[in-house]
């Protein structure tokens, strides 16, 4: 029996280590969207699904097909950790259809989010990019963290400084004037306040991806009465249970399986 994770997050990579410790059979499952992703212990896939359908034959496949994968590791899949990024909602919805239509146990794996945070009444939360965007109209040098995805979004700003950090290139050029970091987190406040006050950064947008990684951002940017534009997190799938936790995903799995 295997563990599917769907992965690409770091609490995925936490929790595909501390599985494989306690001696499961774990396959993660990544997107393929990041070039160089850090893989994480046990088996791997990378690449889409097609779709819940295709999850679903993908999961009725390796039930059918209980042939190993190496001599340890039986194919069939019996409990599936949706451990993706907070923003994922379309393969959260396709796991959560794939689950329902095989009876295989389901829980999603998402780190708290900022709404939590202390400070989180002074920064402007908003439903979309495009409430994002237009929050931040009056800007003139934006700092930009929404991800690549999300920078078409932002094209009508090709006249403005933005300043914009990402993991993975850009899939098409930047606007001339627009400045481009690629990097990784974890970040720090003297890092963050470093690069704001350089670029004379007069608003931060960003979205809730939640955790300690990259909430220095929100948290220098207050400290410098720079603006900060969240975008709310989608609305999670009715009916999964969630954790926010690795250790608590682990004794799910536990429980499940055991």
């Amino acid at each position: 029996m295997t563990i599917l994770i769907l992965g690409g997050t770091a609490e995925a990579r936490a929790l595909a280590r501390d599985l494989v410790a306690l001696d499961f059979a774990v396959l993660s499952s990544l997107a393929g969207r990041v070039a160089q992703p850090a893989l994480p212990a046990g088996d791997l896939r990378i690449g889409g699904f097609g779709g819940p359908h295709g999850l679903v034959r993908f999961l009725q496949d390796r039930r059918r097909h209980d042939d190993p994968i190496s001599p340890e590791y039986p194919r069939a899949i019996t409990a599936i950790v949706d451990a993706t990024h907070p923003f994922a909602a379309q393969m959260s919805h396709h796991a959560a259809l794939a689950a329902a239509e095989t009876g295989i146990p389901l829980l999603r794996l998402a780190r708290s989010g900022w709404r939590s945070h202390a400070l989180a009444d002074q920064w402007c939360w908003v439903p979309d990019l495009a409430t994002a965007r237009a929050a931040a109209e009056p800007a003139l040098r934006p700092f930009l963290t929404t991800g690549r995805q999300s920078l078409p979004a932002f094209e009508a700003w090709s006249d403005r400084r933005v300043v914009v950090r990402l993991v993975d290139p850009p899939g098409a050029p930047l606007p001339a004037r627009w400045q481009l970091f690629r990097s990784r987190g974890p970040y720090t406040h003297q890092g963050e306040r470093q690069l704001m006050t350089d670029h004379a950064v007069d608003v931060l947008i960003t979205k809730d991806s939640g955790g300690d990684y990259t909430v220095a951002k929100l948290e220098v940017a207050t400290e410098l009465a720079i603006p900060v534009v969240v975008v709310s997190r989608p609305a999670p799938e009715p009916g999964v249970e969630t954790v926010t936790t690795v250790e608590a995903a682990v004794g799910w799995v536990r429980s499940r399986v055991e």
